[in-house]
């Protein structure tokens, strides 16, 4: 009988102190009340960089798991896409490979950066060029149209086909501006999607295009330039120097129940696990800061 009791008092104890936590501490905390247990529903579209878009779809997964009154969608279309989109308020993130100061026509000032990682880039090529790496001057002569034979490189004697992204590619702003030193790629087939590059780059002989390093894989002959290979260790060095910041801007400062899945995003379980399995490299692991304009500083 009195087992019984004092069992009774514990279930009622826990009872009260799961109502005070329902209670919430004021709307000084909304931020983090928001979307907790809750059957308010939240929504959330986020749009923008498909070299991002692996790493937020795992990340919301895992989260509406835990938070079910959230409906969160995950789009591609580009780093322009996201950050154009978010500007107008057509989309509550705009997901972006580089800088909103980068792009014309965006608004940036309005605009609040999220990094939430760090993708590395590297050009890529089918695996049966016969080569495994480049200098710098050499892959900007394939990219310019210069060179036109892999042979002429060291490969075989075959032509070489250039697969470029959309010229509103955050992934293509990236590796002309620190793998091209800001030349212009020549004119050449034109993909929008990282998933669609891949496939065609694997499939065509004597292909070469760019990819992150999170859609790297057997299927694809990844290429060192200078002799420095496309690793994380050499990215947070910046001895590797084409990659970029992975950023998802709100319009100003986001809701408390965006803001909540954007925590959620830096989270060390999300950082340490999600980000190093998809290959992008968690904020914390860089060793350099790259500001807007290129400044490179150590940490």
């Amino acid at each position: 009988m009195k087992k019984v009791k004092k069992m009774s008092l514990i279930v009622l104890a826990a009872g009260l102190l799961l109502a005070g936590c329902g209670k919430g501490n004021g709307s000084g905390n909304a931020a983090s009340d928001a979307g907790s247990k809750s059957s308010e529903a939240v929504k959330i579209t986020a749009v923008g960089s498909t070299a991002l878009q692996p790493l937020v779809d795992a990340a919301q997964e895992s989260f509406t798991q835990e938070n079910a009154n959230y409906q969160i969608s995950v789009q591609g279309g580009g780093s322009g896409t996201g950050l154009s989109q978010v500007a107008t308020g057509a989309v509550t993130i705009g997901n972006s490979d580089v800088f909103a100061e980068e792009k014309d026509g965006v608004p940036a000032d309005k605009l609040v950066d999220h990094k939430v990682a760090v993708v590395g880039m590297a050009p890529v090529a089918n695996k049966e060029v016969g080569i495994k790496e480049l200098t710098k001057a050499q892959l900007i002569d394939i990219f310019t149209g210069k060179t036109t034979n892999w042979k002429d490189v060291g490969g075989k004697d075959q032509e070489i086909a250039v697969i470029n992204r959309a010229s509103g590619s955050g992934t293509r702003a990236t590796f002309e501006k620190w793998a091209l030193d800001g030349a212009e790629s020549i004119q050449s087939q034109e993909q929008d999607s990282s998933g669609t590059v891949k496939k065609i780059v694997a499939e065509t002989p004597g292909a070469i295009s760019y990819l992150a390093l999170s859609y790297l894989d057997d299927s694809l002959q990844d290429l060192a330039v200078d002799g420095v290979a496309p690793t994380a260790e050499k990215i947070a060095t910046n001895d590797w120097k084409i990659w970029s910041y992975e950023h998802m801007y709100t319009n100003g400062e986001p809701d408390a129940g965006t803001k909540k899945f954007l925590d959620y995003m830096l989270e060390d379980d999300v950082q340490q696990g999600v980000v190093k399995e998809l290959g992008y490299l968690p904020i914390t692991d860089m060793k350099v800061e790259r500001s807007a304009t290129g400044e490179v500083k150590d940490l």
